[in-house]
C-alpha cells in the first residue's frame, strides 16, 4: 500500500517540491507537508491558522490548494481516524527524512514501532538504537522530531514513566492529551506494565478501564 501510494503521488508534484496544507482534525487545525519521497512534517496546533501557516511555510514549502495527492490524502484520513479516538497503525506512511541526521532518523525509525496506547522511556529507545547512555540524546531527538503523532514522540516518557518534555506549542499538557486520547495515564499505578524490546526496560501499556 505504502509504494502504491507514493508512487501515484510522485506524478503531481515536481522531484524536489514540497508542499503543506492546513488540515482541520478533531484536535484542532493542523498542518502536514510532503515531498515526493513522504510526509515531511506534521504539526500540532499552534496558537491559530496564522502561526500555523507562518512555521508551514518556513524551508520554502508551497500551499497545496488543489485536491491532495494520493500520499497526502491517505494520511490525512489516518489522522482524522486518530484523532476521533481510533486505533491507527501510521507504520506504513512513507516519510522523508532526508533532512534529519542519521542518529535522529534511527530513533524516529524505533519510535515508529512503539504502537498506540503503548510508551517506552527515553532510556529503553537509546538501547534501541546501540546507545545505552544516550537518553539525553533521545530526548534531544525527540524535542526535533518533524513529524509529531506519526513519529509518536508523546509516547516517550521519562523514567518511572514520568510526562517528560514536549516541544510542540502547549508543552505537556498537548503530549498528557494525545496520551490520553489513547487511553493512557502517565504515572498511574495501575498501568500494566510488559517488555516492548528484547531486553529488560519495562513500557506502559494503556489503562485497563
Amino acid at each position: 500500500m505504502a509504494s502504491e501510494v507514493l508512487a501515484m503521488s510522485e506524478k503531481h508534484q515536481d522531484s524536489f517540491s514540497e508542499h503543506y496544507r492546513i488540515l482541520e482534525v478533531p484536535f484542532g487545525s493542523c498542518g502536514i507537508a510532503w515531498s515526493q519521497r513522504g510526509v515531511t512534517r506534521f504539526q500540532l496546533p499552534e496558537g491559530g491558522k496564522s502561526a500555523l501557516r507562518a512555521r508551514m511555510q518556513r524551508e520554502g514549502r508551497v500551499e497545496w490548494r488543489n485536491a491532495l495527492p494520493q500520499l497526502a490524502a491517505y494520511a490525512e484520513a489516518k489522522l482524522q481516524r486518530y484523532f476521533k479516538r481510533e486505533e491507527v497503525d501510521f507504520s506504513d506512511l512513507p516519510l522523508d527524512l532526508s533532512n534529519c541526521t542519521p542518529f535522529h532518523t534511527a530513533v524516529y525509525d524505533a519510535a515508529r514501532s512503539i504502537h498506540w496506547g503503548r510508551t517506552a522511556t527515553y532510556g529503553a529507545l537509546a538501547r534501541k538504537v546501540g546507545s545505552p547512555r544516550g537518553a539525553r540524546a533521545v530526548g534531544h531527538a525527540m524535542s526535533k522530531n518533524p513529524i509529531a503523532v506519526i513519529i509518536p514522540c508523546h509516547r516517550i516518557l521519562a523514567a518511572g514513566a514520568k510526562i517528560g518534555g514536549f516541544s510542540a506549542h502547549g508543552g505537556v499538557a498537548v503530549k498528557t492529551r494525545l496520551l490520553e486520547l489513547e487511553g493512557v495515564r502517565p504515572g498511574a499505578e495501575s498501568m500494566r506494565q510488559r517488555s516492548l524490546f528484547p531486553f529488560d526496560e519495562l513500557v506502559f501499556s494503556k489503562n485497563a478501564h
